[in-house]
């Protein structure tokens, strides 16, 4: 009897699957033929203003427009075309709201995010962004907002019923009218927002008819731009991305499409993405500080040694995204509070920034508020040869052959002109647990360890750790609590898994991703917090030696410091003392002194010298030694070289380059070698 009614449904609806299928088939025609008018999307790395780094999460849409109209007389004569909103838009600024409370946002009959009226007073009437985008792109700029993964755990308390926006009423299948609650994993919450957002079952219709209608919504409000957050890197949605991917080649208006954030992000994993979207982040949050900026050396040479710039995309190319500029007039992050203060990087910290930033063709997204744009920080963001090396420059990448010794002779000697007081500084090795791809050696390693027959434990082997430690760095295991509902629905997903404790006594688990949104500096970290039945608390030993986590799909490693040192130094306080320990790690892992190089589209190029440590340097290279990085390229035995931040003409070199470079500051060089 059952099975007579399925194929009675199944014949009745025919006409209805046939009338779908050929929507589908004639939207993604129409998508190519429109690719093929437009030209390339995301055709070099995409540039323009953000509102988080001045605003955080509370601007309105008068400080939004003021910012806009500003980019559009300032920075648009220098590629700078997106003013782009970020998050929470729809929460209404009142007593109690903040970047992760639960029952402020303002959402439609659909359980989709719509502007809070409160600050955005045009979207009154269920306009929503239509007219905020209408004026944007009579400024001649294009439109951009950020979304949330998933779906709102406000539209899942709410139980909304799920929009099909091919019949323009509630979505019914097999009988059932979907809503919230059938799609949304309570399970997948976003861990840095996770009263906010959760993952959908994109394995259901009605998961995949909710991220349409999500993003048909954006395109009828003109949006031009949207920023994927909590889906990437530690946050891992290859499903969703896919999904929204589709639906933005089914429309018949280019949006392009960025994932954020990207804290323990690979190549691996973007070879997985690129050419489903334009930008990609690769690092966690960037924010005003030397060691935000110096943690974007290693990742970004990684990922332009996988050929990963300028990759296929979606609708065009794709490029990994190194974060905003955060420079000129800035809030603090998870501020309730507007621009207030000025940007804490030093003058050559932030032409060092802008150097990695273009060498490695990343994304300029400024994030200072525009309207107290100062002098310097507009000449460092529209400088013209670190445009065009960022848009047109080629074989970008980090260039090895370089040699660098402490200029013992300069004013700007740390140990000098810093000196107050004698520290006896002493650096030990430690067991650091951080995540890596579960595909690299460096993951293998764990095993079962029975604490005479007490407890069981999971620990890393000494001999993966480079070095003899007294003691092996070791996790306490148990089986994950889980709720009558949770052991009912999600039994399977948990079964044979398990949640580590730093000891057996107390009640703290390591979690795959921190509940804050990390910095970059934070990238490859883990912590430990009380236990709960969350996805990044949960872990898998695997037969080859790997420690996968369920939520992130990430593996667990442990490093360790391979140095130790004392040494009596001269310094000012704690914070040189902590900088000095990293310059001597450094110097032993060669990291203290870096160098880009690229070459332009009229034969030039670039060579640019980076000193990540706390004393002056002198960096050096051979000219021979280019044509190692660029044995396509005829280069000559003498260039004619000018540097870029001084404006200085050099001449000709015949055998080295050699610049001082000031700690944590740059040189670029335009060499004419043909």
């Amino acid at each position: 009897m059952l099975k007579h009614k399925a194929m009675e449904f199944s014949i009745l609806s025919f006409p209805l699957y046939f009338l779908l299928f050929t929507t589908l088939f004639l939207q993604r025609k129409l998508s190519r033929a429109l690719s093929k008018e437009i030209g390339e999307l995301a055709e070099f790395p995409p540039r323009g203003w953000n509102s988080y780094d001045s605003f955080s999460w509370i601007i309105s849409e008068e400080e939004f427009l003021q910012n806009a109209n500003m980019v559009s007389q300032k920075l648009l004569p220098y590629g700078y075309q997106y003013v782009v909103v970020d998050y929470l838009w729809y929460r209404r600024k009142v007593e109690g709201a903040n970047e992760n409370s639960l029952g402020f946002d303002v959402i439609d009959e659909w359980g989709r995010m719509i502007p809070d009226p409160g600050r955005w007073p045009s979207s009154q009437g269920g306009k929503g962004f239509t007219e905020v985008a209408n004026k944007v792109h009579a400024m001649g700029l294009k439109f951009g907002i950020h979304v949330m993964r998933g779906i709102s755990t406000q539209a899942f308390d709410a139980n909304s019923p799920i929009l099909d926006i091919f019949k323009g009423g509630a979505y019914i299948e097999s009988g059932k009218k979907w809503t919230a609650r059938d799609i949304g994993l309570k399970e997948k919450t976003c861990p840095w927002m996770s009263q906010g957002f959760m993952s959908v079952d994109t394995t259901l219709g009605a998961g995949r008819a909710f991220l349409r209608s999500l993003y048909r919504q954006y395109a009828d409000w003109g949006v031009d731009f949207v920023k994927n957050d909590c889906v990437f890197g530690d946050n891992f949605e290859l499903h969703e991305i896919d999904v929204v991917s589709k639906v933005l080649q089914e429309l018949d208006r280019p949006i392009l499409y960025s994932l954020s954030p990207g804290v323990s992000a690979t190549p691996n994993m973007a070879n997985h993405v690129g050419n489903l979207v334009n930008m990609y982040r690769i690092t966690g949050d960037d924010w005003d500080s030397w060691a935000d900026v110096k943690s974007h050396f290693n990742v970004s040479r990684d990922f332009a040694a996988a050929n990963l710039i300028g990759a296929k995309g979606l609708r065009g190319r794709s490029w990994p995204d190194l974060d905003m500029l955060p420079l000129g007039w800035l809030t603090d992050p998870g501020s309730n509070q507007g621009p207030h203060r000025k940007c804490n990087l030093s003058f050559d910290e932030q032409r060092t920034q802008m150097t990695l930033w273009s060498m490695a063709k990343s994304p300029l997204m400024f994030g200072g508020d525009m309207r107290k744009l100062d002098g310097a920080t507009y000449n460092i963001i529209t400088n013209p040869i670190l445009l065009e090396i960022n848009s047109y420059s080629t074989d970008n990448m980090e260039f090895s052959y370089i040699s660098g010794t402490e200029d013992l002779g300069s004013s700007n000697h740390v140990l000098t002109r810093q000196s107050q007081n004698l520290k006896e500084v002493k650096a030990e090795a430690s067991h650091v647990p951080s995540l890596t791809s579960c595909r690299h050696a460096e993951a293998k390693g764990w095993t079962f360890n029975l604490d005479d027959h007490k407890a069981s434990q999971i620990c890393w082997r000494e001999k993966y750790m480079g070095r003899k430690y007294k003691a092996p760095f070791c996790l306490h295991t148990r089986k994950p609590p889980l709720t009558w509902y949770e052991e009912y629905f999600y039994k399977q997903k948990y079964q044979g898994k398990l949640q580590l404790l730093a000891n057996e006594t107390n009640d703290s688990c390591l979690n795959a991703s921190p509940n804050g949104k990390l910095t970059s500096q934070e990238t490859k970290r883990m912590s430990f917090s009380h236990c709960k039945s969350n996805g990044e608390q949960i872990w898998e030993l695997n037969q080859n030696g790997t420690l996968m986590n369920s939520y992130s799909g990430l593996c667990a490693t442990v490093k360790g410091e391979r140095f130790s040192f004392t040494h009596k130094l001269k310094v000012r306080n704690l914070t040189y003392i902590e900088e000095l320990i990293g310059y001597f790690a450094a110097e032993a892992n060669g990291d203290g002194i870096r160098s880009w190089i690229a070459t332009g589209r009229r034969g030039e190029v670039y060579l640019s010298f980076f000193n990540l440590n706390p004393v002056t340097m002198v960096i050096s290279a051979n000219i021979s030694d280019l044509a190692k990085a660029l044995p396509s390229r005829p280069i000559t035995y003498s260039c004619k070289y000018t540097e870029v931040w001084t404006g200085k003409d050099y001449g000709v070199a015949t055998d080295t380059i050699s610049i001082v470079v000031d700690n944590h500051g740059c040189a670029l060089f335009v060499l004419q070698c043909n």
